[in-house]
């Protein structure tokens, strides 16, 4: 189901990012999703995750969906010029899948294949509009498609945590322009920084989805802090998993930060978007702390 409908009908939206295999077998991937993702609004899945080939995301989406799991179809620029982006997002609605999240993709030399060659015929404001285009039954060359033209939930992504915010709401509203109808944020750890956004996003009235990290260390924290663009650490949830690196070993500390994140960030946006790096086992514990669960 789309999950514009599902918010407009008044469901906080839960999503989990998945992050399909480096081979053929997809038994793993829907093993982690029957056991661990049951409940879970949508499984959002990743392309080809920061540079590194993996099994195609649409391939994996259909997976999920054949499996009762509802997808969310991950679509980046890097890799496709403007026919091979379309015919995907044709090939995606053949299967079935409604949900897109539609990103330019990091660069190539971040991956395990650096002399590849990048694409980015296309950036992410340019493939909403082509979506959009498709979705009035012609493609960006303006000729005509056969039969009904596809219909998606078009998703975009905004860094709500970044230091200058006025780049992030310009870049947020030519998005809201171009088609999108819902947001997921970059990872957030700093609940002052989002709501400082969201109360500057509002203006734009399309729902927001909050994306969350299970953190697991103090160095992790560290790490993300001083090398992702974007993230901003708080020392005080850092220094948390300092004062008990067994409790923080065991995953405790992870879900009592990432719960408490949701509850003080829960008024302002329509659902929240959890990366567990492995950890999927935590998701409904978070949620259960959180009080999004019984």
């Amino acid at each position: 189901m789309k999950i514009t409908k599902l918010i407009d009908q008044g469901e906080y939206i839960i999503t989990v990012e998945l992050g399909p295999p480096k081979g053929s077998s997809l038994d793993k991937f829907i093993r982690v999703a029957d056991e661990h993702l049951r409940g879970i609004t949508a499984i959002n899945v990743t392309d080809s995750q920061s540079s590194n080939m993996h099994i195609n995301s649409f391939a994996a989406c259909k997976a999920l969906i054949d499996e009762g799991h509802n997808a969310v179809f991950q679509l980046v620029c890097r890799d496709r010029n403007r026919i091979a982006l379309q015919s995907d997002l044709l090939g995606a609605a053949a299967l079935g899948i409604e949900n897109l999240l539609l990103l330019t993709g990091d660069h190539i030399s971040l991956g395990d294949h650096p002399k590849a060659k990048p694409v980015f015929d296309l950036d992410s404001v340019s493939l909403i509009h082509t979506v959009k285009l498709l979705e009035q039954g012609v493609d960006l060359a303006g000729n005509k498609l056969e039969g009904e033209p596809p219909k998606f939930a078009k998703g975009a992504v905004v860094s709500a945590g970044a230091d200058n915010i006025d780049p992030q709401l310009i870049k947020m509203e030519r998005k809201v322009k171009a088609g999108a109808e819902f947001f997921q944020t970059q990872a957030i750890f700093d609940p002052e920084r989002f709501i400082k956004f969201m109360d500057k996003a509002k203006q734009f009235n399309v729902p927001v989805i909050l994306s969350l990290i299970i953190p697991k260390s103090a160095r992790q924290l560290r790490f993300m802090d001083n090398n992702i663009a974007g993230i901003n650490v708080p020392d005080i949830i850092i220094e948390e998993f300092e004062a008990d690196p067994e409790k923080a070993k065991a995953g405790i500390t992870g879900i009592e930060v990432t719960a408490r994140l949701i509850k003080e960030c829960f008024s302002y946006c329509q659902g929240v978007h959890i990366m567990a790096f492995g950890w999927e086992s935590k998701i409904h514990d978070v949620l259960r702390e959180a009080g999004l669960e019984s």
